[in-house]
């Protein structure tokens, strides 16, 4: 029986590098996955999984509006598939998620789904919160605070480095805009 695993952490914490390195252990044994990524992340070349360490591999890019089951199946039709990977599936809808589901079910392909479980105000993405919800596997991908404790929130900041506790949920960044910390450091960053 094919599983739905929900692999979630912080910002930095290394998600795509691991999305991206099970992709590499599928193909490598010669067995075919296909991945996802949203549209929204335009940090690099749209429609591509790249890692800060410089490893990238092409995605089909989804938006609220994909079908990722009809997506899959249609690749099932061509060819058989070890296993489904989404990279930033934060970003996905309650409907996809229970898509995700369904591939597993019914398609009995495995997914594994990478993405964030916060957003800067330490609230639950959509996708994440359904992730969360109902896959069969929840695995926390570690990363480290300044001062040495498990980061677990992303704190927004500004271009001088203030950190930002209002806006909208999503805006695409890196380093410059975000820094992973534990949540005491989180709370006393808002507060300052």
């Amino acid at each position: 029986m094919a599983k739905l695993y929900f692999y979630y952490a912080s910002m930095n914490a290394g998600k795509s590098t691991n999305l991206l390195q099970a992709d590499f252990n599928y193909r490598e044994r010669g067995m075919e996955t296909m991945l996802f990524t949203a549209v929204l992340d335009d940090r690099f070349a749209r429609g591509t999984i790249t890692s800060r360490i410089g490893l990238e591999a092409p995605a089909t890019p989804f938006d609220a509006t994909t079908d990722i089951a009809a997506c899959v199946a249609d690749r099932l039709a061509e060819r058989p598939l070890a296993c489904v990977l989404v990279d930033e599936a934060q970003f996905l809808s309650a409907g996809q998620v229970a898509q995700l589901a369904r591939i597993c079910d019914a398609m009995d392909v495995p997914v594994l789904a990478y993405g964030l479980r916060t957003d800067f105000q330490g609230r639950l993405f959509e996708g994440s919160a359904r992730l969360l919800a109902i896959a069969d596997t929840l695995v926390e991908i570690k990363s480290v605070c300044v001062c040495g404790r498990k980061a677990t929130m992303n704190l927004r900041v500004d271009t001088q480095g203030r950190a930002i506790a209002e806006g909208a949920q999503t805006e695409i960044g890196g380093n410059d805009r975000y820094i992973a910390l534990c949540r005491r450091h989180f709370a006393e960053a808002l507060e300052a």
